[in-house]
């Protein structure tokens, strides 16, 4: 991928097409985790895509001749940000078990706040003027607006809303942690590494520890669910997410993942059967509104 070192200050064609591609799979993959649950756990899932990821990575950074290994001064910020990357899951699994999906997601999908918080304290020109503040809350608003016949289910605890709440802290924290401590200076390679590899070595001891069961008599939609979300999911799209943080700034990338969400509800329908309302493209039409406020020049 070209031009690591060569950041832009707002995001162009190439960005958006990347963005949009990214989160519609994102969203897609909530639909494949959720339709093979009955099958294949949920953190059981996670821990296998991590495994799969880190043996594609090696794999890919073998054929390119990138040097995973070498000493480069990254190596505690790469564990701190692969700590949290590896946290944040964990929190996200843990708690499905006391709130609902769409519950959770609302209070997952805080973290561009975070971001747009947080990174301008360590790289000044990414601060948001009040007008792009305003579009990263109109997109906020959308996606509660979806989810809001979750926020009132009934089977949800405070628990589940803190643990929601960790989530979405722990992942804008990674991208503070990345852009705070310049490991956009490494490969985007190396950078995954160290979040994949992280979560394959931490996620396993949670599912035994919960007692998920781990076997491998699968269906075929399960095979075919577990192959896309490590190959596209856990490593090419999170390869690409780590490329954009090198070269574009984060608190304007940040702001497309509220369409995964919306994008999640609308596969949920085509694929599922779940029912489709009027308020998801009237949602889609505001995170939409919000992006262009946030990415106004």
């Amino acid at each position: 991928m070209p031009g690591m070192n060569s950041r832009k200050a707002h995001l162009d064609g190439l960005a958006v097409g990347i963005l949009l591609v990214c989160c519609m799979f994102w969203g897609l993959q909530q639909v494949l985790v959720k339709s093979i649950m009955n099958e294949v756990a949920p953190l059981f899932q996670a821990s296998l895509r991590c495994i799969g990821a880190c043996m594609l990575l090696l794999i890919w950074c073998r054929v390119r001749g990138i040097r995973l290994f070498e000493r480069d001064g990254s190596l505690w910020a790469g564990l701190l940000a692969g700590a949290l990357f590896a946290a944040e899951f964990a929190c996200i699994y843990l708690g499905l078990r006391y709130t609902s999906a769409s519950r959770l997601t609302v209070f997952l999908y805080t973290s561009p706040f975070w971001v747009a918080a947080l990174v301008p304290l360590f790289v000044k020109s990414e601060r948001l003027r009040p007008l792009q503040w305003l579009g990263m809350a109109c997109a906020f608003v959308a996606v509660a607006f979806a989810m809001r016949e979750g926020l009132g289910a009934a089977n949800h605890s405070a628990l589940g809303d803190l643990l929601g709440l960790a989530a979405g802290a722990l992942w804008g924290l990674t991208t503070v942690s990345i852009r705070a401590n310049n490991l956009t200076r490494i490969s985007p390679e190396k950078l995954l590494f160290y979040q994949i590899a992280a979560t394959a070595l931490a996620v396993p001891w949670l599912s035994v520890t919960l007692g998920e069961t781990w076997s491998f008599q699968w269906s075929p939609l399960a095979w075919g669910s577990m192959l896309a979300q490590t190959v596209v999911g856990a490593f090419a799209s999170y390869l690409a997410w780590m490329w954009m943080l090198g070269r574009y700034p984060a608190t304007k990338i940040s702001v497309f993942v509220f369409l995964t969400p919306l994008f999640a509800l609308l596969f949920g329908t085509l694929l599922l059967g779940e029912s489709a309302t009027p308020t998801l493209l009237m949602a889609l039409g505001l995170v939409a509104v919000g992006i262009v406020l946030v990415n106004r020049q």
